[in-house]
């Protein structure tokens, strides 16, 4: 991830390398998806709590870092449509060839909507305390965590159950509120990831506010890592097909 400073372009390679080992598990993690729902393998862990923390640790941090590296971009309305049109292609493949596997309001989605929306609420933001920024944002988000499923509250801890006519149509479920029947295997919906979001641009400011943290710690890069990084959105895209078309090889040459 880069900064622009005085006409000149500075390189986080710690940022990147982090994006690259987080990307490398999720392909890891896609794989194993592959090998259980469409190439049939019964592993009863993949079911288990430990493998759904893995799958959170990736999102998680996928979230957060976009949110941490919002302030570091340049041409945000740019990188805000890439995303949300890379989601929207995403969105638009699954339904065509995988329509049991469709992806509505997947991650891509979410992060593209939270770098527009960003835009207009950096200017508020950017008055507030770095510190009561992030408070108020994990705290946001652990309140709102289990909204897609009618309550206020995180993970196993259910405090309110919400009103059933927010939960309506397309508009609802894109915030947070799924209408009934709706079904995606990749559903981030606005809130509560938002929260998250913040919690990293937050982080961010609070590191800028510190001095010379930024230059003094994130400049080194690990390889490949950062090369992997570096080229993320790309690699999210091709992915799931590259590892499709190697599983179905090994399927048919009886290694799998």
């Amino acid at each position: 991830m880069w900064e622009r400073q005085k006409g000149k372009v500075q390189r986080y390679g710690l940022l990147d390398s982090f994006r690259g080992m987080v990307l490398l598990s999720m392909i890891v993690y896609h794989g194993s998806w592959d090998l259980v729902y469409l190439f049939q393998k019964n592993w009863q862990w993949y079911h288990g709590r430990g493998a759904y923390i893995w799958q959170q640790s990736i999102c998680w941090s996928f979230i957060f870092l976009s949110g941490f590296c919002w302030s570091l971009g340049r041409k945000p309305i740019k990188r805000g449509l890439t995303v949300v049109g890379a989601g929207v292609v995403v969105s638009m493949i699954t339904l065509a060839f995988m329509p049991q596997e469709r992806v509505l309001f997947g991650v891509l989605t979410l992060i593209g909507s939270c770098m527009l929306c960003m835009i207009l609420l950096d200017k508020v933001f950017g008055r507030f305390s770095p510190v009561i920024g992030f408070m108020a944002s994990v705290m946001l988000f652990i309140l709102t965590r289990n909204i897609n499923n009618g309550f206020l509250g995180f993970e196993q801890w259910n405090i309110l159950e919400l009103p059933e006519p927010l939960y309506k149509n397309m508009v609802t479920t894109f915030l947070g509120f799924p209408e009934p029947g709706f079904y995606s295997t990749d559903y981030f919906s606005f809130f509560p990831w938002i929260f998250l979001f913040l919690s990293g641009y937050f982080i961010y400011r609070m590191m800028v506010k510190a001095g010379g943290v930024m230059d003094r710690y994130f400049v080194r890069k690990l390889e490949p890592f950062a090369f992997l990084g570096r080229h993320s959105l790309v690699i999210y895209l091709l992915h799931q097909p590259i590892l499709f078309g190697i599983l179905t090889l090994m399927d048919m040459g009886g290694i799998i």
